[in-house]
């Protein structure tokens, strides 16, 4: 390259020339350093006197479309060229360049780079990239009973396919871009132009462009990379693998983030009750939705100050237990020589280890290991006067109730919550739950998912978006999306001028 001064003093049609000669050369020397990897190949062949090279990564391609496709077309053509070869191999989408970069970044994707002698440096790129991956399946985190059976997989276009047959309307947008300095991820953000607030859109691509890190191998890399708050518990991006999870957030007006690669698509901005809400809430009847959607949230508020209650109220309130039932709470604990916390302590950690050792063992081995383990365990802590069984029942029932979470990461953070509140117990009782929780409103309060916040509609307290927070109302009731999202059509029902029309066309 030629620096301003000296660029300045050449004239211009020699500088022309050097750069032409600069651009042979890179090109050059990218098939050489290509060549240094093993599994690179630099096949040379020979038809009517003419030599060609093909250059693939062997574990990139197809072999077999390789020679149906492109191979076996050379021998038919009069003339060996690269024009005539680009024209007669039934593939989309090839080039004829002698560009370094392009040629680089389409090899790396599973291209091969046809070359005749004579003119080594001009490539024809012809895609016969091996497709490898797993076909769509049923959902896994988020199974469903009577909502659809279709999950993302690691594949950017087969994951978009998923999306656009919900939704078939052009106004679907993808704006593509790549990634990772080492990984070379692509990442495409969807929306609805003409119901998302163009803002928020803006906000997520500047964020991503403004990534710099070297590799991006999941969409929660990515995701942890946008946030607001990096130092919280709580996940600012809602993960699914349900495409019609999808669907409905993008119909809301919310910004969608599928990473290639990645089984799990991001959903922006997202509100704390969101995490607790499953898409089988919307194939029931409201009623049942609604009680099924307070049982978690319920389930929830009960895992986390269940047993730090019990380490309090045994501790320092014991005025609060019933008569009938403080004989029976003495009897259980009259030979545990450790303090609540620690007896507490003892079993939560225990149930951490169990359900770590299950998640991390094959299937099979993993749920056995879970159920007998948790019961021998819990059996033989009582009888050796570890723990009583109140406390064993306790600490059952609220990781029980963590189960019930749909969103995984949601209820990591759940479990992990139950700790702080179990030393606040130890240290003042039902004082030190009590300030537990109000640093945690506190920290949820000034929480925000891409600039909103994350507690709405609690706070701040919108009306409106009650209707689908702890119970879901009927759809009638669903006239307008959320106002937390500020979408350009609020309305999510058609104009009713239109819809008199359509009625008095039909009446003729």
């Amino acid at each position: 390259m030629f620096n301003r001064r000296t660029f300045k003093k050449k004239p211009h049609k020699p500088n022309e020339k050097n750069d032409e000669l600069n651009k042979v050369s890179e090109v050059r020397d990218l098939f050489n350093t290509l060549s240094l990897s093993n599994d690179f190949i630099n096949h040379q062949g020979t038809y009517n006197g003419i030599g060609y090279w093909v250059s693939f990564y062997r574990s990139l391609i197809d072999a077999q479309v390789l020679h149906e496709s492109v191979l076996s077309v050379i021998p038919t053509l009069e003339t060996i060229n690269l024009e005539q070869i680009k024209e007669n191999v039934p593939i989309e989408n090839t080039l004829i360049t002698s560009t370094k970069v392009v040629i680089e970044k389409r090899i790396m994707r599973g291209e091969i780079a046809l070359r005749l002698d004579g003119n080594l440096d001009e490539c024809l790129l012809i895609n016969v990239a091996a497709q490898q991956g797993r076909q769509v399946d049923k959902p896994e985190l988020e199974f469903g009973i009577i909502s659809a059976q279709e999950a993302f997989v690691e594949d950017l276009d087969i994951n978009l396919n998923l999306v656009r047959k919900r939704l078939p309307i052009p106004e679907l947008q993808v704006n593509e871009m790549t990634v990772g300095s080492l990984s070379k991820t692509k990442v495409a953000v969807l929306s609805i132009e003409g119901i998302v607030d163009q803002e928020n859109v803006d906000n997520v691509i500047q964020r991503i462009n403004d990534v710099e890190f070297d590799e991006i191998l999941d969409g929660s890399y990515l995701a942890q990379m946008l946030y607001d708050n990096s130092n919280t518990l709580f996940p600012l991006f809602l993960n699914t693998e349900r495409p019609d999870r999808i669907a409905s957030a993008l119909a809301e007006g919310k910004v969608a983030l599928l990473v290639d690669r990645s089984s799990s698509v991001l959903i922006t901005p997202t509100i704390l009750l969101e995490y607790f809400i499953t898409m089988e809430d919307y194939n029931m009847p409201w009623i049942p939705a609604s009680a099924f959607r307070l049982l978690r949230i319920f389930a929830v508020a009960f895992s986390i100050f269940a047993t730090p209650i019990y380490v309090a109220v045994l501790t320092y309130h014991y005025e609060l237990i019933p008569k009938d039932l403080l004989e029976t709470i003495v009897t259980s604990r009259n030979l545990i020589p450790f303090l609540p916390l620690i007896e507490a302590l003892f079993l939560e950690i225990s149930i951490e280890l169990l359900r770590e050792a299950a998640a991390r063992l094959p299937t099979k081995v993993g749920q056995t290991l879970g159920i007998v383990g948790g019961i021998v365990i819990g059996q033989a802590a009582v009888v050796a006067g570890l723990t009583s069984n109140i406390l064993l029942i306790i600490v059952a029932l609220s990781a029980l109730a963590s189960f019930v979470t749909p969103i995984y990461k949601m209820g990591n953070a759940i479990r992990l919550l139950r700790f702080p509140f179990l030393i606040g117990a130890q240290i003042w009782g039902l004082l030190g739950i009590t300030i537990s929780a109000v640093f945690l409103m506190t920290h949820l309060i000034k929480l925000t998912s891409m600039g909103h916040p994350y507690l709405e509609p609690i706070y701040p307290f919108r009306m409106p978006d009650w209707k689908d927070s702890f119970v879901r109302l009927p759809f009638n009731l669903f006239k307008s999306r959320p106002v937390n999202l500020r979408p350009d059509d609020k309305s999510r029902q058609p104009h009713p001028k239109k819809a008199r029309i359509k009625k008095n066309d039909f009446n003729e």
